[in-house]
């Protein structure tokens, strides 16, 4: 099954000149659903990961479902301000400005082995501030998959000088 089929390119959204590559198509057909969140873990299933760390919002659908194959914990990773107790904050760059993303203190400890996944990767900073928390935490980050991957803007290179391996399924 080719899941680029599944992925609606809609022009100028959410602004004139992007490309927006909307997943909803891919989330409503299941067997598409199942088939990617095999896919995302395929290159992870003998690594003995053992979270899932993924990233709001949409990180969290293939997430839950991934971290429920591979028999692992599911660790959120939240936007500044959304989760409720102490945690540790990574602010990064954006085009535009700037964002903070937060993991709670006690979610990850010192020899713990991470997966991070997201729905895309375009120049990686979300990965990336993730990764810096997930290290932060103690924790090895053993890889990050993503269901799509923007290849001009740079994310995986981002990714990889930090040590970190990147598996990307569908390629723009």
């Amino acid at each position: 099954m080719d899941l680029k089929d599944f992925i609606a390119s809609v022009p100028d959204f959410p602004q004139p000149g992007i490309i927006f590559r909307d997943i909803t198509p891919l989330l409503h057909d299941r067997d598409a659903l199942m088939i990617a969140v095999r896919r995302l873990i395929e290159p992870w299933t003998s690594w003995d990961v053992d979270y899932i760390c993924a990233v709001e919002s949409r990180g969290f659908i293939f997430g839950g479902a991934a971290a429920i194959l591979l028999d692992c914990g599911f660790i959120p990773v939240r936007k500044k301000g959304k989760l409720p107790r102490e945690t540790f904050a990574y602010e990064y760059a954006l085009e535009y400005g700037s964002d903070t993303v937060e993991l709670h203190r006690d979610a990850l400890g010192e020899g713990d082995r991470v997966l991070i996944i997201d729905d895309l990767i375009a120049t990686g900073g979300t990965a990336w501030a993730t990764a810096k928390l997930v290290q932060e935490a103690g924790a090895e980050v053993k890889g990050a998959t993503f269901l799509i991957e923007l290849i001009e803007l740079g994310g995986r290179k981002r990714l990889e000088e930090l040590g970190v391996r990147v598996h990307s399924l569908i390629k723009y």
